[in-house]
């Protein structure tokens, strides 16, 4: 690099595995163009990154989480002082370091080192992984030299002069490697895990999950049609922690017990109805996946067309509907389906999704559409703004 001397960043964000993961997946990114970079994460003690920042080798700093009040409350007057207090650590921390450049991901860490940095007159970066961007990302885009999006249209506008760019979601380890096999070799990558997972490489395959915390209303749509849906395809449905038993109960009474197994070294053959929890490496099963049934979480949906997989989405019924425009620009591409989440029920997916699975020109045609979608290098895309910006302030 053009200072001769190891970089100096921070990476801020955390909390949940959405903002961590890319916020590894950059620092990864980083290390690899410059093995000697300095790079600082920081988080709140906790969120996932306490564990997963660490284990990943890099030095985590924290500070305490500063929600913005949302409603009138005791909370409105305490947090001007925790916003300074907590601030002020990261200002301490960037003359520390010396920092050159700091870049945010969202979450609780992001605002007040967006703040700190500008009083300090370092460079702001900003990813933003949701097609509607959260309030710390909105308050650091004011004051960001770059800010790279998952999605076009987020509403978030930089500095003077400074660039906003689609670069997609900066993907974990597993993923990205999964995006290179299917792109050098799909069937041999469909082979090689379905054999792992116990399933048959040469039947469709369907894979349903709704997060770590699984998804009632998928859950119960998909596990009441078991019956139909075995006579076309074998199921992988990862319920999600302590919703199994209803699951499986669904299941017996719309299939039968006979239809009823786990996955890998659980997986029996002859039974098509695959039943787990969670998943570990969910990478093994979205490589043999002909479809995916999923919520439309900002991660969720990156992932899914950078490996260029069909899917139905559908959006989780809270918030301000940010799941939908999560998925929509997918959809209107020709990636998927979109339905919504009272609309889901077995009647839908009895009229549905046997048809699309008697059609497999249809489901090929999604996923190609899905996979030109997609963006598979986001973390170095970043990386490459992340150094050039830190090159130029160390220039100066």
């Amino acid at each position: 690099m053009g200072t001769g001397t190891p970089h100096r960043i921070i990476l801020a964000g955390g909390g949940t595995a959405g903002h961590v993961n890319p916020l590894l997946a950059v620092a990864d990114a980083i290390r690899r163009r410059e093995p000697d970079a300095d790079i600082i994460a920081l988080g709140t003690a906790v969120g996932l990154e306490a564990d997963l920042v660490p284990a990943a080798g890099y030095r985590l700093e924290t500070i305490e989480k500063v929600p913005f009040p949302r409603r009138p409350g005791v909370y409105m007057f305490k947090f001007p002082a925790k916003w300074r207090r907590e601030t002020a650590k990261v200002k301490q921390l960037i003359d520390t370091q010396g920092t050159q450049v700091v870049v945010g991901f969202g979450g609780y860490a992001s605002a007040p080192a967006y703040a700190a940095a500008h009083k300090l007159g370092v460079p702001v970066v900003i990813h933003e992984q949701n097609a509607r961007a959260g309030m710390a990302n909105k308050l650091g885009a004011h004051w960001a030299r770059f800010i790279g999006t998952a999605y076009d249209g987020t509403g978030l506008k930089p500095e003077q002069g400074g660039d906003v760019e689609r670069v997609g979601l900066p993907l974990r380890p597993a993923i990205a490697a999964l995006a290179e096999q299917l792109r050098d070799d799909r069937a041999g990558a469909r082979a090689r895990n379905a054999r792992e997972l116990g399933l048959d490489p040469e039947r469709p395959v369907i894979v349903v999950t709704g997060g770590s915390l699984g998804a009632a209303s998928l859950n119960r749509a998909v596990s009441g049609t078991a019956g139909t849906l075995v006579r076309h395809a074998q199921i992988v449905h990862l319920t999600g922690k302590g919703k199994i038993d209803e699951v499986r109960d669904r299941v017996v009474q719309s299939a039968g017990a006979q239809v009823l197994t786990g996955l890998g070294e659980d997986s029996q053959p002859g039974r098509d109805y695959h039943v787990a929890q969670y998943l570990e490496r969910i990478d093994k099963a979205f490589a043999c996946a002909d479809l995916v049934i999923c919520r439309s979480g900002a991660g969720t949906v990156s992932e899914l067309t950078a490996l260029g997989l069909a899917a139905v989405y559908v959006p989780l019924p809270i918030g301000n509907g940010e799941q939908r425009f999560n998925a929509q620009p997918v959809v209107e591409a020709g990636g998927g389906l979109l339905v919504d989440d009272h609309d889901f029920t077995t009647t839908w997916v009895e009229e549905h999704i046997p048809a699309l699975l008697a059609d497999p020109a249809t489901l090929r045609d999604y996923g190609e559409r899905a996979w030109h979608y997609g963006i598979r290098d986001a973390a170095d895309r970043m990386a490459r703004q992340i150094l050039d910006i830190a090159d130029a302030q160390g220039a100066a």
